[in-house]
């Protein structure tokens, strides 16, 4: 079987490509990158070593696109990930939409001419912002938990359902995603192609860049070890709110499944793939194990709200375990040891990370 990814160099799919081929199932691997991050360059030589094989490409361009060989799944990692992308000054909202957009709709484009079938990673960010932002919640040991009223539906006890409201606001970004979503499935009505939506919460791991806006996991362990200035920013600035997290390996055995079933009920083709309740904590609770770590830093508060801040979210995968049999299986303390140890032999990791410009 021919794997496809895109963006294959980054930090999720450089991750899926390496544990994809340690199953040892046979599968013909290649993958395409524009190299302009960062840490692809170093990313593109262990996978050469692994025997994928490897293409420059920009996935805005049509033209590098169709001028790959031809494949049998095409997995989209590739994509703008920041929440802040587009109001940020660093990007511009063209930019992401025609990375995130324009880029599905050339793969599609690709998987139509290919009779490939198209896995698309989205986001947890295509969950409507105003309904997350007006949950109940209440303190728990330093994190934000729904609670002290009545819950809407689409969320439960062990997290935000797939049912969950996705209507604007959802941030560009979230639109974006949201939009590849609708086109990848309306695709594959029209063309008969296999289309699965994997919705997913914060990556996180060994090698991911280390920016608030895209790897807070990153970016609390190395600048902690290092002594940089942390701050809690909004919801009265005492770092209660909540993510939860997964390791871009994980997603590995998902895929496979996914890669093994040429089409399902289109109720059951977009699913949550997150680390769920197991792996949520607030910055509060990822700070105490930082100073349990490497011992204590001080942490300000800046009660200020950000755009687009919601103070919990935390996905439900329970949808995916009965449709694909998939559970996460890296705990979140091994995701943080594998940070931290990253994080001690590169000091140089949060200059690495910056954006440019």
């Amino acid at each position: 079987m021919r794997i496809l990814i895109s963006g294959i160099c980054g930090f999720a799919g450089s991750a899926i490509a390496r544990a994809l081929a340690a199953q040892g199932r046979g599968y013909e691997i290649s993958g395409f990158d524009n190299f302009i991050r960062p840490g692809s360059e170093g990313n593109r030589a262990e996978l050469k070593r692994l025997g994928i094989r490897l293409a420059h490409g920009d996935l805005r361009a049509a033209s590098d696109v169709d001028a790959l060989p031809a494949a049998d799944w095409v997995v989209d990692a590739a994509a703008n990930p920041s929440i802040l992308a587009g109001v940020d000054g660093l990007t511009s909202s063209r930019q992401l939409v025609e990375h995130n957009l324009g880029g599905t709709v050339n793969l599609l484009e690709y998987c139509k001419r290919n009779r490939a079938g198209f896995i698309l990673l989205s986001t947890s960010r295509v969950y409507s912002i105003g309904p997350l932002a007006a949950l109940p919640m209440r303190v728990v040991g330093g994190a934000f938990q729904p609670g002290g009223g009545a819950l809407p539906a689409g969320v439960g006890p062990a997290g935000v359902l797939e049912s969950f409201p996705t209507s604007a606001p959802v941030s560009l970004y979230g639109a974006t995603k949201l939009a590849s979503e609708t086109l990848a499935l309306e695709y594959g009505e029209t063309f008969h192609l296999p289309v699965y939506i994997n919705r997913c919460g914060i990556l996180a791991g060994a090698g991911q860049f280390g920016r608030p806006d895209q790897g807070i996991f990153t970016y609390w362990i190395n600048s902690h070890l290092r002594k940089r200035p942390l701050k809690y920013i909004g919801f009265e600035g005492k770092g209660h709110q909540v993510r939860d997290c997964l390791h871009p390996s994980d997603l590995a055995p998902l895929l496979s499944a996914q890669f093994a079933t040429p089409g399902t009920a289109a109720a059951d083709r977009i699913v949550n793939v997150g680390g769920g309740a197991a792996s949520a904590m607030s910055l509060r609770q990822l700070t105490d194990w930082c100073d349990d770590r490497f011992g204590p830093h001080p942490v300000a508060s800046d009660p200020a709200p950000r755009p687009f801040d919601i103070p919990w979210i935390v996905l439900d995968p329970s949808k995916a375990g009965l449709v694909w049999g998939w559970r996460p299986r890296i705990p979140v303390q091994s995701i943080l040891e594998e940070i931290a140890a990253h994080a001690g032999a590169h000091p140089e990791w949060l200059e690495f990370s910056a954006p440019l410009g």
